[in-house]
């Protein structure tokens, strides 16, 4: 069965499954389409799966609902792409994926002092690797993947409440113009990436070393160089083509993602260029900079 893209307002009969990473935010973004008006449900058995779909469908009382299903039902998630299968030729279903780097979600369980849902015999980063693994083919069927590692929680109930605004009003686009450095590897959830490792690179010169592309002076020396102004202003009116025939398609978010090496300069200061002038044009756009404190 063919779903319509996911954009407006709770629909029914609908049901959401949220899966993904332990520590990726699956509590926060369920909360958030409880909020919207969604049945919510955290840690439904899957064998339970289509009786809740059932309800959903024949319930006046349950426009929509929304589920967590993950990693704590242990050996019987083999069975979740055949139910998640059988579901979707019955009820209009999606799927989001939630996850995270390992560095993030290592630190969110170290804050949180929790233990990871796979036990506690390895470590959290090994636990992580195998949950990894475990998920990926439930990943492959995600219609939504997002990684909320530059997201707070304020943030990522924004964005899923975009995603899931309600219609009729007047079609908006979300942006996110995020840094990264290619040595921690591209953003998972990138749609637009733009690689500015062709920039001669700050990181070379010893006052530079230490600071980053919003320090004024980083920035000056970025913008010294003429291919900075051109490639800048390249990508802006490339932007300013894209958006409107991405707001036209019904696309209601969009991650643009600029890369250097370590992500701490080049990649930054570009990033906060491109944000600033999508702002001041009009469009709603947040910047994160993925890798500014990481180190070599």
């Amino acid at each position: 069965m063919e779903n319509p893209p996911l954009t407006g307002a709770v629909r029914a009969p609908e049901l959401v499954i949220i899966t993904g990473l332990s520590g990726s935010g699956k509590g926060t973004v369920l909360r958030s389409l409880e909020d919207m008006g969604y049945y919510s449900v955290d840690n439904l058995p899957i064998d339970l799966m289509e009786k809740f779909a059932e309800l959903t469908q024949s319930s006046p009382a349950i426009r929509a609902a929304a589920l967590v299903v993950d990693i704590r039902e242990g050996a019987a998630l083999e069975r979740f792409p055949a139910l998640y299968a059988k579901l979707r030729r019955k009820i209009q279903t999606r799927l989001i994926f939630l996850e995270a780097d390992d560095a993030t979600i290592v630190r969110r369980f170290s804050e949180t002092r929790r233990p990871h849902p796979l036990g506690q015999i390895d470590s959290v980063a090994k636990s992580v690797l195998k949950e990894r693994k475990t998920l990926k083919a439930i990943r492959g069927l995600a219609d939504i993947v997002v990684d909320t590692s530059r997201f707070n929680v304020h943030d990522l109930r924004s964005y899923i409440q975009d995603k899931l605004k309600g219609e009729g009003k007047e079609p908006t686009i979300s942006i996110y113009v995020t840094s990264f450095g290619y040595r921690h590897g591209v953003p998972a959830d990138s749609d637009l990436v733009f690689d500015v490792r062709f920039l001669p690179n700050p990181n070379y010169i010893p006052e530079y070393k230490q600071l980053t592309g919003r320090n004024p002076k980083v920035a000056k020396f970025i913008r010294s160089f003429p291919q900075t102004g051109e490639f800048i202003e390249r990508v802006a009116d490339l932007l300013r083509y894209l958006l409107p025939h991405y707001i036209e398609e019904g696309k209601s978010y969009l991650t643009i993602s600029f890369g250097c090496t370590g992500g701490h300069h080049r990649s930054v200061m570009i990033a906060e260029d491109i944000a600033k002038r999508l702002s001041k044009a009009g469009y709603a756009s947040k910047v994160a900079h993925r890798d500014i404190t990481k180190t070599v």
